[in-house]
């Protein structure tokens, strides 16, 4: 009985050590959700008269820099950046100031959302040291929305500028000088606001400044702008829209590709160029193609005993005269286009046949036309030897059209649902400039039956002005469909596959048919564009018949949703 009452109270003992070890047991606590506290400055914040060289900042915890580059918004700018200390973990962040401050000035450093606690990586939002080296803080500011012209979202990043309208003052100032002021809309504003100002007149600019030195570079850069100056103080809210410029044309150096073929890269807009080339005085035959998403021009021209030739590139005001040895060897062609030519020029075809590529496989949709690409141009068609049949080996007529600019023929036919065509181009039917003829081809394709597809009407409702260019967006932003009103407020879309679509508005101002951006020096914003306020869901088998597309209402993007489309019918071959 002893021995029992010994187990039994020895069994007690334990239970009761886990229960006490369950209850002292560590679990870490909350998480540390609250932001770094700034405790102490020298000088202070928002100190007068400041002669100093350095700053330092205490907080109540440690604190790690991250993305300091681009989160410090210094303003007005320095010529010569600050070094901010330590890169490592710390409760002390010293500033360093390499330049010489102007007088009767308030400065600002914004950091932005650099500064975190060093554990839980909270941020200290928006944290701004401010001092004047004059007798008082500036304190005027002013505000607004930064938008893209053309794009529906705007990029990150984007610095709003004011510079001082004074007796200096020329409007090259955003190619030469930097701005008085300056603030940035980081990494999650779409909005700015501009602070510490000064009373006075200046010029009010947004830009996507890609070299991060505050000078605009119409190659890469862009811009908005407010036409007239602005005073401060006022209350209005302005908006400013970013636009890359057309810059003028100009031509570089051609490269030789291959034995009968040049690339000649440019910059600007290349429609409307002269490219003549010569041997000595007299004019070579050539044919000028589009080189494929990249900015620049394929000359082609004849193989010949000729050792040099010259390209002459006439374009509005601008002139070029190009001269260059011809390289005869494929071993100096190869080398020519392994050191200098762009990537993704194909190499020459090594047998005798022309080079044909189709661009769809597979399905055909409706609103598409049959394409093939060739990597020459071609210069005869013989439509006599090429065959188009539909499953039932019927014979259905088509014609072709040949975009010689960018090398691609198409195939205009009359499509039938839930159809399967044979194209089959027999040899000789396509010759291009160096008489190289086409192998047998043959190609397959079905379309999908008409429930795989949706329609829309679209009412547009408050247009100011006419023409308008309405445009039909997907979900990757890709358009779809467009449509070209001078008068009509309704307009179809027809034959879409399911997708998520946004409605795109164009005010063509100057009636050229695309949207044009603006010009910086000649005081020209871009063409007004509108996006729908709505995106719109369309399912297959789908009829939106009475869709509102109005045109004063602003953008709001919708959350997006899967897009539930049909399984594609199976082949009939």
């Amino acid at each position: 009985m002893l021995k029992n009452n010994f187990k039994y109270i020895l069994f007690l003992l334990v239970l009761t050590m886990i229960g006490c070890a369950k209850r002292g047991s560590i679990t870490g606590g909350l998480k540390d959700t609250i932001e770094p506290v700034l405790k102490m400055s020298f000088p202070k914040n928002f100190s007068t008269n400041f002669k100093g060289k350095e700053i330092k900042l205490t907080f109540d915890e440690f604190v790690k820099l991250k993305d300091l580059n681009k989160q410090l918004i210094i303003s007005p700018p320095m010529k010569h950046e600050p070094l901010v200390l330590p890169t490592s973990a710390s409760k002390y962040l010293t500033i360093k100031i390499n330049d010489t401050l102007q007088p009767n000035t308030t400065y600002s450093f914004n950091f932005g959302q650099s500064i975190q606690d060093n554990n839980e990586g909270n941020t200290y939002n928006q944290f701004k040291y401010v001092f004047s080296t004059g007798n008082y803080i500036d304190s005027l500011s002013i505000g607004g929305t930064v938008k893209d012209a053309h794009n529906k979202e705007v990029e990150s990043f984007v610095s709003v500028m004011l510079y001082e309208v004074n007796d200096k003052f020329k409007d090259s100032v955003v190619y030469t000088e930097s701005p008085r002021y300056i603030t940035n809309t980081l990494d999650s504003l779409k909005t700015f606001k501009l602070e510490n100002l000064k009373a006075g007149k200046y010029l009010l600019v947004a830009m996507k400044d890609y070299n991060s030195n505050n000078k605009f570079n119409p190659r890469k850069d862009k811009i908005g702008f407010r036409k007239q100056f602005i005073t401060v103080p006022n209350d209005t809210l302005y908006e400013l829209k970013l636009f890359k410029e057309e810059i003028a044309f100009k031509a570089f150096k051609p490269i030789q590709a291959a034995r009968g073929k040049l690339i000649l890269p440019y910059e600007g807009r290349s429609d409307k160029v002269k490219i003549t080339l010569k041997n000595k005085t007299e004019i070579v035959p050539t044919l000028i193609t589009k080189f494929p998403k990249k900015d620049s021009l394929q000359v082609w021209f004849k193989p010949s005993k000729i050792d040099s030739l010259a390209l002459e590139v006439v374009k509005d005001k601008y002139k070029g005269n190009f001269g260059f040895k011809i390289r005869d060897t494929q071993k100096e062609v190869k080398k020519e286009t392994t050191n200098n030519i762009p990537k993704g020029v194909k190499k020459d075809n090594p047998k005798d046949f022309v080079t044909i590529t189709p661009v769809q496989s597979g399905t055909l949709n409706f609103r598409e036309s049959f394409t093939l690409e060739s990597a020459t141009p071609l210069t005869k068609i013989d439509n006599s030897k090429i065959k188009l049949i539909n499953k039932g080996s019927v014979a259905v007529a088509f014609s072709t059209q040949y975009d010689d600019f960018n090398q691609q023929l198409l195939f205009d036919f009359k499509k039938e649902p839930s159809e399967s065509y044979t194209f089959k181009i027999l040899p000789g039917a396509l010759t291009d400039f160096f008489e190289k003829a086409n192998d047998t081809l043959t190609y397959k394709l079905e379309t999908r039956s008409l429930s795989d597809y949706a329609n829309i009407a679209v009412n547009l409702q408050n247009v100011k002005r006419f023409p308008v260019i309405v445009e039909l967006l997907n979900a990757k932003g890709d358009v779809v469909a467009s449509e070209y009103s001078e008068s009509n407020t309704k307009v179809e879309f027809n034959l879409l596959e399911p997708d998520l679509f946004t409605l795109r508005a164009i005010y063509d101002d100057n009636k050229n048919k695309e949207w044009d951006p603006g010009n910086y020096l000649k005081k020209q914003q871009a063409e007004e564009v509108i996006y729908s306020s709505k995106e719109i869901l369309l399912h297959a088998n789908w009829d939106e018949m009475d869709a509102v597309f109005d045109l004063s209402l602003p953008y709001i993007p919708a959350p997006k949703k899967k897009v539930e489309k049909k399984k594609k019918p199976k082949s009939g071959f």
